[in-house]
């Protein structure tokens, strides 16, 4: 499993400073064959520093989720701290 890049990300407006959240498509390569999934994550900023990601995938993949979703937070996060996330 690799995923090669999230495109169409764009920014939801909500009311909270400390929370971003976004919805996008996963372009995933699964068993050698590409994939799209749609998707929604969510960043929050905690009061300690920490930052908190949550991934929903919007429809079934044939792979097992969790390692999924933890792939996904790690690409997310390189994502957010270089900056490469719509403000």
């Amino acid at each position: 499993m690799k995923i090669l890049e999230i495109r169409d990300i764009v920014r939801k407006d909500v009311p909270i400073y400390y929370r971003r959240l976004y919805s996008g498509t996963a372009v995933l390569e699964l068993i050698n064959k590409p994939r799209e999934v749609s998707l929604e994550f969510q960043i929050e900023h905690k009061p300690t520093g920490d930052t908190e990601i949550n991934v929903t995938l919007r429809e079934q993949v044939d792979y097992p989720l969790v390692p999924l979703q933890k792939e996904l937070k790690n690409y997310i996060s390189t994502l957010d701290s270089t900056g490469k996330l719509p403000g």
